[in-house]
């Protein structure tokens, strides 16, 4: 297409620019369909840091060997390894590296008016912090004593586990560019072996329940992840673009999508929606139980044109599935003693049920949600429920 990659001058990524642009300095193949053997901006990414990043003489090198491990995270580490990762890559170093260094430091390098922002995690004065350590005066035992503070803290072998491999990619990083000459101090860190939890799946019988017990939006999130194994950051990023509930093909944005399909391109997560991964694309054919259920979503008074989510609040904002989870499912799971239950829980449930009713499992479930349905209909006369659809209540002067 005659594309490239150009560096856009901030240090934390490579932008596309058309090849006819005037002012590129640097070009790097554009990826695309047609373009056999370009660069996807991951890729681009780590050429373009290679190829026009700061000076790495050796009285650079030595520079950066003098900082702080806080310093170097910085200025080297976040914006040249973390910065080209994914959304939720980014979210999990910001959040591991609050173990690693101080809390306020972290958001101060995420979020410059991290000033300005309240902070959950506060900085603990007894807790061992590498922020003050130069990096080249780094050793096993620095790490060792902040995993063991995590454990003796209470944190789970996973979350020390994280721990350590953040902290193994910050010196992974050193040792590529050549800023630490030594091993990898985080490869001698011992941790205990670790407890896996229990995965826990529901029987036809408990689905039943919880079902019965379900209002809008959760009722719908399970039923759209039971029958479809779709994740619940791809049901609550599911725009009303790419459901196609008709006959016939449809194109949409210059995409086709299948009749009586979800085309699962795009997921919301942490309050964001992004794609998702190129591996997870998929086209889902709407199983015959579920197409009732999204007709009437869709037959809402508003909040249904193409950018709209399939499931959104009262107020018009997606369903955030970490409230949903915190304010309905726990509170399911310890009426119906299965304190377990969580939006995990139903994809593997759906893993299983296919698996143990095989041809069987949406006749099971046509009649299971026919049923439900009937009885939510009996049950909920005159009542309202916990979280309506789109459409708000009409409000009564005085109350």
């Amino acid at each position: 297409m005659g594309g490239f990659w150009k560096p856009d001058g901030r240090d934390s990524g490579i932008e596309a620019r058309n090849s006819e642009s005037r002012n590129a300095t640097e070009q790097f193949p554009l990826n695309s369909a047609t373009s056999h053997g370009g660069l996807t901006e991951k890729d681009a990414n780590l050429v373009a840091r290679d190829r026009v990043s700061f000076p790495l003489d050796e009285d650079w090198r030595g520079t950066c060997a003098e900082m702080t491990i806080a310093e170097f995270v910085k200025n080297r580490f976040v914006p040249e390894h973390v910065a080209i990762k994914r959304t939720s890559g980014r979210t999990h170093y910001q959040a591991i590296l609050k173990h690693v260094l101080r809390p306020e430091e972290v958001d101060e390098v995420f979020h410059p008016d991290a000033a300005r922002s309240k902070a959950k995690l506060k900085a603990n004065p007894a807790w061992p912090y590498m922020s003050n350590v130069r990096l080249r005066d780094a050793q096993p035992d620095h790490v060792q004593r902040l995993i063991s503070a995590a454990l003796e803290g209470g944190y789970s072998t996973q979350t020390a586990t994280h721990i350590r491999n953040v902290v193994s990619a910050i010196f992974s990083h050193a040792i590529r560019e050549q800023y630490f000459t030594r091993t990898n101090p985080a490869t001698h860190v011992t941790l205990p072996g670790m407890k896996r939890k229990e995965k826990h799946t529901l029987t036809l019988a408990q689905t039943r329940k919880v079902l019965e017990i379900m209002q809008y939006p959760e009722r719908e999130m399970t039923l759209i992840a039971l029958l479809t194994s779709m994740s619940v950051a791809e049901i609550c990023g599911l725009q009303w673009r790419h459901v196609n509930l008709t006959d016939s093909i449809v194109d949409r944005d210059g995409e086709l999508i299948p009749p009586r399909s979800i085309a699962v391109r795009q997921q919301w997560y942490r309050g964001e929606l992004c794609k998702v991964m190129n591996g997870r694309h998929k086209d889902l054919s709407i199983p015959q139980i579920l197409l009732p259920v999204l007709a009437q979503l869709s037959r809402r008074t508003r909040c249904t044109g193409w950018s709209d989510f399939v499931l959104m609040s009262s107020a018009g904002t997606p369903i955030n599935q970490m409230n949903v989870a915190a304010r309905r499912l726990k509170s399911i799971g310890r009426e119906l003693q299965m304190p377990w239950l969580s939006w995990q829980v139903f994809r593997r449930t759906h893993a299983t049920l296919v698996y143990e009713y095989g041809m069987q499992f949406q006749h099971q479930m046509g009649m299971m949600v026919h049923s439900n349905s009937s009885q939510t209909r009996d049950s909920t006369k005159g009542n309202a429920p916990a979280l309506r659809l789109c459409d708000p209540p009409q409000r009564i002067p005085g109350k």
